[in-house]
């Protein structure tokens, strides 16, 4: 229609010919006569790609996940790529074959948001296929990892409970298999000790970083009659429910038991009160993870890595009576 060969067509589309602008403005007329859109499969199929990156998250609707997801999107939206999402479910074996499933639709990479596979299987995955991976240090050819600073940002916490004057000072732990809740779990428990105190196992509550989980913790440390002034949760979640159990017990906070959380949700600066919690970047971490993967397939070597934990300090803390 517009009177010139396909190569110049895919020339114009694609910025790089050199013709007149009669022959540019012929192709543009024909391009709004036919309703014609580029093809990215094709385009990406032409030049060995499918401009489609394999994300497996843990859980679709987690709040702190959901963050990084959008991270992803927006990083790889910008480069042309299209994500593929799917959930791993914090199960190896089903992690395993969400990766098989992403390589049989070809994908062109596969970013892992934490997850269980072993270090061995995402290493020969990368011997595949790009992979980049969150929650751990890793090296290996074709692969990109980054990690936060668990073990600092649950110091950070808990040193802020201390420095407030309180010395029984509960912590409800993420699910035990988590690499970072043994981090989070192990910051507590260094500055407890570099502030003197004894590790206390009756103050020590095990959590699956749900709501559902923290309010059970709580529940059942208030029935245990051991004495505490605060709380720390491994996440923001588990604080949340442990406040509405602190609520239900008519225990205030801060007034009574002072409160802190992990992750900085969205809505920590909305509860009631806003919630004193610890800064982990959910759309940064995203954000950094699809860097990392459009370096590996440009065949560059990543050079990321996230912020230091910051504590933000609300309303959910304060000086202990007399501390």
């Amino acid at each position: 229609m517009a009177g010139v060969s396909p190569s110049t067509v895919s020339r114009i589309l694609n910025g790089t010919a050199v013709v007149s602008d009669d022959k540019r403005a012929a192709v543009d007329n024909a391009i709004a006569s036919l309703g014609f859109v580029p093809n990215p499969v094709a385009r990406g199929l032409a030049g060995g790609r499918t401009m489609s990156i394999g994300v497996v998250t843990q859980a679709l609707d987690s709040p702190f996940y959901g963050g990084a997801l959008r991270g992803i999107e927006e990083e790889l939206g910008r480069a042309g790529y299209s994500p593929l999402f799917v959930s791993g479910r914090w199960s190896a074996a089903h992690e395993a074959r969400c990766i098989e499933a992403l390589r049989l639709r070809h994908v062109d990479g596969i970013i892992v948001l934490t997850g269980r596979l072993s270090d061995a299987a995402l290493s020969e995955c990368a011997q595949h296929l790009p992979v980049v991976v969150t929650g751990r240090r890793l090296q290996a050819p074709q692969l990109a990892s980054l990690l936060f600073d668990d073990f600092e940002g649950a110091r950070l916490a808990t040193h802020h409970l201390l420095a407030l004057g309180h010395r029984r000072i509960a912590f409800i732990s993420g699910d035990s298999r988590h690499p970072d809740a043994k981090e989070r779990r192990r910051g507590y428990r260094a500055a407890l000790e570099a502030a003197g105190l004894a590790y206390d196992p009756g103050l020590v509550l095990p959590g699956d970083f749900t709501e559902d989980s923290g309010r059970d913790a709580v529940e059942r440390l208030i029935d245990s009659r051991e004495p505490f002034t605060a709380i720390f949760a491994a996440n923001d979640q588990m604080a949340f429910g442990a406040a509405l159990a602190l609520h239900r017990r008519k225990r205030q906070v801060p007034a009574d038991v002072s409160l802190v959380g992990y992750d900085d949700l969205a809505g920590a600066v909305y509860s009631v009160p806003p919630l004193t919690t610890v800064h982990h970047p959910a759309n940064e971490l995203g954000q950094l993870a699809a860097v990392a993967m459009l370096k590996l397939l440009a065949g560059e070597t990543p050079q990321v890595a996230l912020p230091a934990p910051r504590l933000i300090v609300r309303e959910s803390t304060r000086l202990l009576s007399g501390g």
